[in-house]
């Protein structure tokens, strides 16, 4: 996803946008402190949003359920 920063497509596939996924465990477990916690996150809600706004005309979001607690930012 944050190699998608600056591009567009007709088309974007973004898939496994469950909750075990989106935030990726490993980097949550890996997190120091608070701070760093809410900085994995960040980072993470804001890949997700980069990778969507990529599509011009079409968007796809596949996962498990529950889903990532990140596609709530796209329901509003």
């Amino acid at each position: 996803m944050s190699l998608a920063k600056g591009l567009e497509f007709r088309a974007v596939v973004v898939v496994a946008c469950d909750e075990a996924i989106l935030s990726l465990d490993e980097r949550v477990a890996d997190a120091a402190d608070e701070a760093e916690l809410d900085d994995v996150y960040g980072t993470e809600r804001r890949l997700l949003y980069v990778a969507c706004t990529r599509a011009r005309e079409h968007l796809v979001l596949t996962g498990l359920r529950p889903g990532s607690e990140y596609l709530v930012d796209f329901s509003e």
